[in-house]
C-alpha cells in the first residue's frame, strides 16, 4: 500500500530537525490527546456498561421479574395458576405480599418496604440463604424478622434486639382508628450489595404479613420467574390476555425511567468525551499543514525527481495517520487497563485524598462497577481511527494543489 520511498518520507517527518522543534510539540500534544481521548472514553464506557449490568443484577436477584395481583374480587388460587403452568412452561410461583410501614427502635424510626416471604418454600429459603449475612435457619418464623445491613447500622440493630413496627392498616380504638404496631425479634441480617434495598426491606413470614396489615389470602400476590427475564415485557402481554382480571407489572416497568436516564447519560458522555478525539485531531490538521509549509522546497525538489503528487499526499498522511493509529493504541491499553483495575484505583485514591470516591448512598452500589465491552472498544477504535484519517488526510491533499515552479523559484 505504501512504497519505501513514501514511508521514508513519513518517518523523516516524525523526527523534525532542532529548528522544527514546535512540530515535535504540536506532534506530542496530539499524540497525548487522542491517547487521553480515547483511554477516558474507554474507562468511561466502562464504568457506565458496568454501572447497568451491576444494578439489573442487583435488581433482578432481588426482585421478582413479573407480579400478578388481583382486583375486581378476583384472588390467585390454584386453578390460576395451574392456567398459567399449562399455558406457560418454565415459570416459577411464589406467592407473596408487600406493605409499607414504620420501624421504631428507640427515638429513631425509618420508613421502609415490609414483605413477606413463605418460606417453606424451597426457592424463599435458597434466596434468604444466598443474602443471609448473620442468622440462622427458620430466621422469619417465630415472630422474626430480617433487615438489611444498612438498616441495621442505621438503627443500631444486632441479633436478638426487638424492633417496633408500625403498620399502614388501622385498627378500631375507643379513641378512634389507630395504626397498628407490632414487636418483632430481629433473626437475621441481609446483605443485597444494592445500597437502597440493604437499607428499606425488611423480610417477614407471609402469614405474619398479612395479620400485620389487616390482609387475608385472597390479598396474595403473585411473584413469577423467568428463564429470561428480559421477556418479562411479552410475557406480561400474554399472560394479561390469557385473563384480564389481574394487575401484571415487570421489573422493566418498575426501573423503566431509571434506565431510561442511564442510557440517555451514557450516550451524552459517548458524544461529549468523542469531541476530545476531534479536538486533538484538529492538533494533527494544524501541525501537518506546518510541515507541509515549511517542506515546499523539499516538495518540489521531490516532484522535480519524479515523485508523482499521489505518492507525496501518501506520505504527508502516512505521517499524520501514524500519530493517531501510536496515540489510538497505546489509549486503548491504557483504557482497558484501568478499567480492569478500576477499584483498587478508586480505594488508593480515596485513601490518598481522603475523599470518599463513588459514596455508595449516592450511586447504590458498595463499589465501582467497570464491564469491558468489546463491541463498545472496537467502536471507540474505529471511530478513532476515522477521526485520524480524515485529519491527516485534508493538509495532505493540499500538496496537490502546490505549484512546482513557484516553489523552486520562491522557496
Amino acid at each position: 500500500m505504501f512504497t519505501s520511498v513514501e514511508k521514508l518520507i513519513a518517518l523523516r517527518n516524525l523526527r523534525p530537525k532542532k529548528k522544527e522543534g514546535f512540530l515535535k510539540v504540536i506532534s506530542t500534544f496530539s499524540f497525548i490527546g487522542i491517547m487521553l481521548g480515547v483511554a477516558i472514553l474507554i474507562i468511561v464506557m466502562s464504568v457506565m456498561n458496568g454501572f447497568r449490568t451491576d444494578l439489573t443484577n442487583k435488581i433482578l436477584g432481588f426482585n421478582p421479574h413479573l407480579i400478578i395481583k388481583p382486583y375486581n374480587d378476583e384472588k390467585i388460587n390454584s386453578s390460576f395458576k395451574k392456567k398459567l403452568s399449562n399455558n406457560f412452561k418454565n415459570l416459577k410461583f411464589l406467592d407473596s405480599f408487600s406493605g409499607e410501614g414504620v420501624v421504631m427502635n428507640g427515638e429513631t424510626t425509618k420508613g421502609v418496604l415490609i414483605k413477606g416471604l413463605d418460606q417453606n418454600n424451597k426457592k424463599n429459603s435458597i434466596f434468604l440463604e444466598k443474602i443471609l449475612i448473620e442468622g440462622s435457619e427458620n430466621i422469619i418464623s417465630g415472630n422474626g424478622v430480617v433487615v438489611g445491613k444498612q438498616l441495621a447500622f442505621n438503627l443500631n440493630l444486632k441479633i436478638g434486639d426487638k424492633i417496633n413496627l408500625l403498620s399502614s392498616a388501622f385498627i378500631n380504638t375507643p379513641f378512634g382508628g389507630l395504626p397498628k404496631q407490632e414487636i418483632y425479634i430481629v433473626k437475621g441480617i441481609f446483605s443485597s450489595g444494592f445500597y437502597e434495598f440493604d437499607q428499606n426491606v425488611i423480610f417477614l413470614n407471609l402469614k405474619d404479613t398479612l395479620i400485620f396489615f389487616n390482609k387475608t389470602t385472597d390479598d396474595i400476590s403473585l411473584e413469577v420467574y423467568l428463564q429470561n427475564p428480559l421477556d418479562a415485557n411479552t410475557i406480561k402481554d400474554q399472560i394479561q390476555k390469557l385473563d384480564s382480571n389481574f394487575y401484571i407489572y415487570s421489573w422493566i416497568d418498575l426501573n423503566k425511567s431509571f434506565f431510561g436516564a442511564l442510557k440517555v447519560e451514557r450516550n451524552v458522555m459517548f458524544i461529549i468525551l468523542t469531541l476530545i478525539i476531534i479536538v486533538a485531531a484538529f492538533n494533527i490538521i494544524s501541525g501537518l499543514t506546518i510541515l507541509i509549509k515549511n517542506k515546499t522546497k523539499e516538495i518540489a525538489i521531490l516532484k522535480t525527481l519524479g515523485l508523482n503528487n499521489k505518492s507525496i499526499v501518501k506520505s504527508f498522511f502516512l505521517t499524520g495517520f501514524t500519530i493517531g493509529l501510536a496515540a489510538t493504541i497505546a489509549g486503548l491499553l491504557i483504557g482497558i487497563l484501568f478499567s480492569l483495575y478500576i477499584e483498587p484505583i478508586r480505594i488508593f485514591l480515596s485513601n490518598i485524598l481522603n475523599v470518599e470516591i463513588f459514596p455508595p448512598d449516592i450511586y447504590f452500589l458498595e463499589k465501582m462497577p467497570s464491564e469491558i465491552n468489546s463491541i463498545s472498544i472496537l467502536i471507540i477504535f474505529l471511530l478513532s481511527l476515522i477521526t485520524t484519517t480524515i485529519a491527516s488526510l485534508i493538509p495532505a491533499i493540499a500538496i496537490t494543489k502546490m505549484n512546482t515552479i513557484q516553489a523552486l523559484k520562491y522557496e
